[in-house]
């Protein structure tokens, strides 16, 4: 299996060896991409120290990050996995058979809880209400806004997705969805971020009213383009 994934990356140092060790354990052919998106703790070395692919993306933003990444990786297929250690990248594999035979254009993630107090009720409830106007607007069968996905490099970079901040993924489904993408969303695991790291999102009230913002520009932006 040739899959690049792509790890955007603000201060994981202590969940970046569990997952590059997790990463390492799936079938030869898999190879992390770590983004530096202006990590103070290191994280950048501990990537480089074990032969990891880094790149330097200094302008702040997770789409920025994911983009530098994606732009960075081979031809061929490429994942993009939050690095806080949340998600199991077994399921990776599973999510790139299905790119892989041919049976969807994008393969994403849907969020199951592997514990108590995983995913506050206020981003739970959130992520709800964004992929309701997905589905209502596309189609496309989704209950979350994509954390975890694979697809082919060039049809991503193809596609145009604009938003350099939170809002990345919900464009990205948006886009598929007018694309006429076929996309599959299967249950992944989600548990606890590894220990030392902490949520860009619901990890503070700034966070979560910076990505609400983020989704509101894309909605807006998407409505203006179906707008008659």
């Amino acid at each position: 299996m040739d899959l690049d994934v792509v790890l955007p990356c603000r201060d994981e140092a202590a969940a970046l060896p569990g997952l590059l060790d997790a990463l390492g354990a799936l079938p030869a052919g898999v190879r992390p991409v770590v983004v530096d998106n202006g990590s103070t703790d290191g994280s950048a070395e501990i990537a480089a120290g074990r032969g990891v692919h880094v790149v330097s993306q200094p302008v702040p933003g997770y789409g920025a990050a994911v983009q530098a990444g994606v732009e960075a990786s081979r031809p061929g297929l490429v994942a993009v996995m939050d690095a806080d250690g949340s998600f199991d990248p077994r399921d990776l594999t599973a999510l790139a058979a299905l790119v892989g035979d041919g049976q969807a254009d994008l393969a994403v993630g849907r969020r199951r809880p592997a514990g108590r107090g995983v995913w506050p009720w206020h981003a739970r409830l959130g992520t709800a209400l964004v992929a309701a106007r997905v589905r209502s607007s596309t189609g496309l069968p989704v209950h979350d806004i994509a954390p975890l996905r694979v697809c082919d490099r060039d049809r991503l970079l193809d596609l145009g997705v604009r938003d350099r901040r939170f809002g990345y993924p919900l464009e990205l489904l948006l886009r598929a969805g007018r694309a006429g993408w076929r996309v599959v969303e299967r249950d992944v695991a989600y548990g606890h971020r590894a220990a030392g790291t902490r949520s860009k999102v619901s990890g503070s009230v700034r966070g979560s009213v910076r990505a609400a913002r983020d989704f509101r520009a894309v909605l807006r932006a998407a409505d203006r383009l179906a707008a008659p």
